[in-house]
């Protein structure tokens, strides 16, 4: 079996807040005054309800309030990424709320951008921006994050979406997912993650969506399963962050090989790496191990990674030849 860490990867579906290194968030928390609890040890998490992982993610926010907070965690993400043979990744940040919380609307995406323009140029990784908006927040804050995200589009922001509880519709967010669309921005949301086909369909339509943010539930629709499939809708399949989260039984019960079958383009991403306990290389190998899958197997499901980005072809291209030789490379 081939090295997967040297297995060129592209990274589709990765929250940067939910990538901070462990020590690094709790040396971030002293230095501002949040206490930071000890890593999850023992191996892959699982969370016995979402509360548990909401309480995670607020530890995080209050923790991040410099400039030099956002840069650093950025470099790092960096860093870590490219250890793991990612060759290119599109990170998601929650830029709005951080820079309403602060009081600095700007100051935390240009940090970000900052770090990860130095991380870059350090690990040799490309790197772009998508800004997230949680379903539950107000609409004038998702126009706060198409402004951002149009504004900043030079420096590496790719897109918008929506993220969080998919008991909450898209409808209200349609006008501002149209200002998007026109801004010329790339649409990305969550769903069919914690709910079924109706989230993937809204997504679609009222979301005008380009990839989907885990989409496990579209097996629940057969109709569904095939205007996905001939559409050619990418799915940002997140295997240990679902079984964190109880979304799937176990790694081996998952429904990556089904949605496979199905014909569905499925390309392997973390979700919330560190806070599961997982790297991308991680999850090559647990699908490896999980699903028998070959090395054949594991390069088409880079390669899909790579076609369904949002990167320009001169990267597209160069990631292909890379996986081609990984591919042809003696086997370990």
């Amino acid at each position: 079996m081939r090295d997967l860490t040297r297995l060129p990867k592209a990274h589709l579906h990765v929250h940067l807040e939910s990538a901070i290194r462990w020590a690094t968030l709790q040396e971030i928390g002293t230095a501002n005054g949040v206490p930071v609890p000890d890593p999850p040890a023992g191996g892959p998490v699982v969370f016995d309800g979402f509360r548990r992982f909401a309480d995670l993610g607020t530890i995080v926010r209050d923790c991040l309030r410099r400039p030099e907070d956002f840069r650093r965690i950025a470099v790092e993400f960096c860093a870590d990424e490219a250890a793991q043979g990612t060759r290119y990744a599109e990170v998601t940040f929650t830029a709005a709320a951080h820079g309403e919380r602060l009081g600095r609307p700007e100051m935390p995406l240009e940090a970000v951008l900052e770090g990860l323009a130095e991380g870059q140029a350090t690990y040799d990784i490309e790197c772009r921006v998508l800004l997230d908006h949680s379903r539950r927040r107000s609409v004038d804050r998702a126009r706060r994050t198409v402004d951002l995200a149009a504004r900043y589009a030079a420096d590496g922001v790719l897109g918008v979406g929506l993220a969080g509880d998919e008991s909450h519709p898209l409808a209200p967010f349609a006008e501002v997912i149209e200002s998007a669309r026109e801004a010329g921005l790339h649409l990305v949301h969550h769903a069919g993650e914690t709910c079924g086909p109706a989230s993937i369909r809204e997504a679609m339509t009222v979301g005008h969506a380009e990839r989907l943010g885990h989409g496990i539930r579209v097996l629940d629709d057969a109709d569904l399963v095939a205007e996905v499939r001939d559409r050619g809708l990418p799915l940002e399949v997140c295997p240990s962050s679902n079984v964190a989260l109880g979304l799937a039984r176990s790694f081996a019960a998952h429904p990556l090989p089904r949605l496979r079958d199905a014909g569905l383009v499925v390309t392997v991403n973390t979700d919330i790496p560190s806070i599961v306990g997982t790297t991308l290389t991680d999850e090559y190998a647990r699908i490896r191990e999980a699903f028998g899958y070959d090395d054949a197997v594991l390069a088409e499901l880079s390669r899909a990674g790579v076609e369904s980005s949002f990167a320009p072809e001169t990267i597209r291209a160069r990631l292909r030849r890379e996986i081609d030789a990984w591919l042809s490379s003696p086997v370990a």
